[in-house]
């Protein structure tokens, strides 16, 4: 028996059910397609960042994979094309994935399962928690964050499965061409590699060794947030971290060190990420509406020019310039700094959400569909928000967060002011020649 495991968002070999349900083959062929998303929002590909960790991540994994006389087979290929060529080619009897979020992902798994004539097991995602566990079923999911918390902070974390001790060879003739490696490097201010063993090590330093977790909830806004916040997204978002072991690794630190108010607070943040994603699997399609899983038609607009001068960080408020030239720079914006960066696009610009969203998506090295997404409803006021969204005071969050423009002058935010108009009512050019 050959069979075929294609890696999603489990790019690791620790606490991976899918990845284990098939370490009884006799051949096993492992496969990752390099994300293919169509142009969305006039955005299309991966920023330099985020290219740059996933490449990393899979060259760990496929690293991993070696030592244990495997390999990961990286293909450019939408896998609606890929994986049916492979199974005909190679007599694979049986193919198995995880279950990710987004319409996208799954209009690709709804593809190849139409194409194969053979058996496509589709295992747990990285998820706390089992679909069986949750105490709703799936599409009466409770619409906002307390009500689905208060159901789950009481359920009890299984135990992260171990690592394969050993995984069946891949095919005989079977090559793993060698993948280029990025041209970029991890800008200075955020010096994260992609890759499982890396994301552990982050989870060591931040937890036990600097012991962080114990002022969590004093620190996570922090706008620079190495020392703040835990960064553990990156690695969660494309599974080199399994989120059970960040919760296991959790409960061992209250039991034998100090539980108190900033320890429940990263947990509280890992349902959040949790009701993202069990959200997202069920709200489809809405999720990328214009008026967002409550069907709620909004006046917006959208114009080029406060578009890009946003996505370049040019506006007319410094703080928010300087968050978003960090996130080009380096792949990773602050929790504080999305609220406060999305905000002003939605509530300032008066734009359509979904075009920040996507150029969130783009440069994020620790892009989710369902955390980024839902979080940019919630602003906007047409997702899970009780209160109908969030309009930011500018002024008072930079006071707040960046009192002495530290943060703001670090990331050049202070630029100069532009006219609001350069066309007049006609839309002609104001420097038209001859006028």
């Amino acid at each position: 028996m050959t069979e075929l495991y294609l890696f999603r968002n489990d790019l690791r070999l620790d606490d991976n059910p899918g990845l284990l349900a098939h370490a009884r083959a006799d051949e096993l062929v492992c496969v990752y397609c390099w994300p293919s998303a169509p142009a969305w929002c006039n955005l299309k590909g991966l920023g330099a960042q985020r290219e740059r960790f996933l490449i990393e991540s899979l060259q760990a994994l496929h690293d991993e994979l070696q030592s244990m006389g495997q390999g990961l087979l990286v293909l450019r290929t939408d896998p609606r094309v890929a994986i049916v060529q492979l199974v005909e080619r190679l007599s694979i009897s049986r193919v198995g994935s995880s279950a990710v979020p987004g319409h996208y992902e799954e209009q690709q798994l709804c593809g190849v399962l139409d194409k194969l004539r053979v058996p496509l097991l589709v295992h747990q995602g990285n998820t706390l928690f089992e679909e069986h566990q949750l105490p709703f079923a799936r599409g009466n999911l409770p619409r906002h964050f307390t009500p689905f918390r208060q159901q789950l902070e009481t359920l009890s974390v299984n135990t992260p499965l171990p690592a394969p001790r050993q995984l069946p060879p891949p095919p005989k003739g079977l090559s793993f061409p060698l993948q280029p490696a990025s041209k970029t490097i991890p800008h200075p201010a955020f010096p994260m590699r992609g890759g499982g063993s890396e994301g552990q090590r982050r989870l060591r330093h931040w937890m036990f060794e600097r012991r962080r977790v114990t002022d969590y909830k004093q620190t996570r806004n922090y706008l620079d947030g190495l020392e703040g916040s835990s960064v553990l997204s990156p690695w969660l978002a494309n599974g080199a971290l399994s989120v059970r072991r960040v919760a296991q690794q959790l409960f061992a630190f209250e039991e034998t060190d100090l539980k108190n108010e900033s320890t429940r607070w990263l947990y509280q943040e890992l349902l959040w990420r949790e009701f993202f994603h069990w959200r997202a699997m069920d709200d489809g399609p809405s999720l990328f509406r214009a008026s967002g899983i409550i069907g709620k038609k909004q006046l917006r607009t959208f114009e080029a020019r406060d578009f890009a001068r946003w996505c370049k960080g040019d506006t007319d408020c410094a703080l928010v310039n300087a968050l978003m030239r960090q996130l080009v720079a380096t792949g990773w914006m602050s929790n504080r700094g999305r609220q406060i960066a999305a905000s002003y696009l939605v509530n300032e610009f008066n734009h359509d959400w979904r075009y920040g969203a996507a150029f969130f998506e783009k440069h994020l090295i620790d892009y989710d569909v369902g955390s980024n997404y839902g979080n940019w409803q919630y602003i906007a006021g047409v997702g899970t928000d009780p209160r109908g969204g969030r309009h930011f005071n500018q002024q008072e969050q930079a006071e707040r967060y960046d009192p002495d423009g530290l943060f703001t002058a670090k990331w050049d935010g202070y630029q100069p002011k532009q006219p609001r108009y350069i066309n007049d009512a006609a839309d002609w050019p104001l420097d038209a020649p001859g006028g």
